[in-house]
């Protein structure tokens, strides 16, 4: 039991009765079960900190709660599929609630690296650029880095409708500190994809505090490690985004008043991702695979958000605004994304070789630009001519139309496998195509579109 003897805000101060409570124990109000407040500190036995979790229940002084210790819990298992549920694991899409699914604490510790398990495995997204240039691990984590307003989301989304059809397991999206009406979107939009039923979602918006939006990415791994422990079942888990949880984990570190690190951010960033990020991963039972979409302020990307979380990644696709600008979607940049599946060993000899020449031809073309713009393109030699039509034709090939984005364009989207994508840019390479005009390669699938579309 425990009484409310201080308000300063989202903070609360607590006099205990009783044993003294755990870091992370949930008190819920006696007269109000919707009030819901985490301990975060214990200032004596008798006394404790605790952030508001509840965003529409007043608090009041001398209000009375019960400690239900292992803190947060949310129901997991087959139940959950189709669903939309909140931290608190209470459905959020009008539905029924969960009331008879088996539930699991939200603070449970990463896999023991004993039972741990790697698959240095390709997992194909049907976006050629993802796959050609920075592929993603089976059961890795990968990272779309990017400011605001090129593409993240709409990546993300793509990925879901493109594996709904090939992907085995279950999907799971979670919605961090995002805008309240991309819930409601990406809930509808699955639905008229025929996907829901194999999706799981849970969501700490915008409008939540900032306690609610630091705990729901455990809350939402909690169900994904369900489905891989006990059901031994795949889980796809997409993030959107992470720099929302670290922005969170600031506002939570400057409530409870501890001296804030370097830019302003939290002195425990690191250990906050990575007790996050290292419950991402892969054991004998199943593998989770996760792609999280990373805002990068102000497009600098060693801010240390972007740099701490970098660190846990197989695969960094960087978006870049200057493509965005240029119409090149995905907003992909070939020169500053990175896979650590692109190795012979895992790739292929074909893939690697076709990436890299590839890289080689957009990277000639880029330190060429600047002469372009001073003399013009007939100044350059007879192989850089050739260099820059191949490189413009390589750009326009790996844009690709999204079935995310068909009702905006009128393009319906168009997955292309790893192999019709490696053997467009091999015959684009040769030069075969070097005598087609550069937009007959926009916005196209395979690279047998361009020859219907010059016939």
């Amino acid at each position: 039991m425990a009484r409310v003897a201080r308000i300063s805000g989202q903070v609360v101060e607590l006099e205990i009765e009783g044993p003294a409570p755990k870091a992370r124990d949930l008190f819920v109000g006696l007269e109000d079960p919707g009030l819901r407040i985490e301990v975060a500190t214990l200032l004596s036995p008798r006394t404790a900190k605790g952030l508001v979790l509840s965003a529409r229940q007043p608090v009041s002084l001398g209000a009375r709660l019960r400690v239900l210790e292992g803190g947060l819990e949310m129901p997991v298992g087959r139940a959950t599929l189709g669903r939309m549920l909140n931290l608190f694991g209470e459905a959020i899409d009008g539905g029924p609630p969960l009331d008879g699914a088996p539930r699991r604490s939200t603070h449970q510790p990463p896999p023991a690296l004993s039972e741990r398990r790697s698959h240095p495995e390709i997992f194909e997204t049907g976006i050629k650029a993802i796959d050609l240039l920075c592929p993603i691990e089976r059961g890795g984590k990968t990272g779309l880095f990017g400011g605001a307003g090129v593409g993240k989301t709409v990546l993300i989304a793509e990925m879901v409708y493109n594996m709904s059809g090939v992907y085995q397991g279950v999907s799971l999206f979670c919605g961090i500190g995002e805008r309240s009406r991309e819930a409601e979107e990406f809930h509808r939009e699955m639905g008229e994809a025929g996907v829901l039923s194999n999706t799981v979602m849970v969501f700490g918006q915008m409008n939540e505090r900032p306690a609610v939006r630091f705990r729901v990415g455990h809350a939402a791994m909690t169900i994904a490690e369900h489905f891989r422990d006990e059901l031994n079942t795949d889980v796809l888990v997409l993030i959107d985004n992470i720099y929302r949880f670290v922005q969170a984990g600031a506002e939570v570190s400057a409530l409870l008043g501890q001296i804030p690190s370097r830019v302003g951010y939290q002195p425990s960033l690191a250990t906050e991702i990575a007790e996050l990020e290292e419950r991402i991963c892969s054991t004998a039972a199943g593998a989770i695979t996760s792609i999280q979409a990373v805002y990068v302020p102000a497009d600098d990307f060693t801010d240390p958000a972007a740099t701490h979380v970098f660190g846990h990644l197989s695969a960094s696709i960087v978006l870049s605004r200057k493509r965005a600008a240029q119409g090149l979607y995905p907003a992909l940049d070939p020169l500053e994304s990175t896979s650590k599946m692109l190795t012979p060993r895992v790739a292929g000899e074909l893939h690697v070789r076709v990436a890299r020449e590839v890289r080689r031809t957009l990277a000639e073309y880029e330190g060429l630009k600047d002469v372009i713009a001073m003399l013009g393109l007939e100044q350059l030699s007879i192989d850089d001519q050739r260099t820059v039509a191949i490189a413009r034709r390589l750009e326009r090939f790996l844009t690709q139309p999204f079935q995310a984005t068909e009702q905006f364009t009128g393009l319906p989207g168009r997955p292309v496998s790893l192999r019709e994508t490696i053997e467009g840019c091999t015959q684009i390479l040769s030069g075969a195509f070097n005598d087609l005009p550069e937009r007959q390669l926009y916005m196209i699938g395979s690279i047998d579109e361009a020859g219907r579309n010059a016939a």
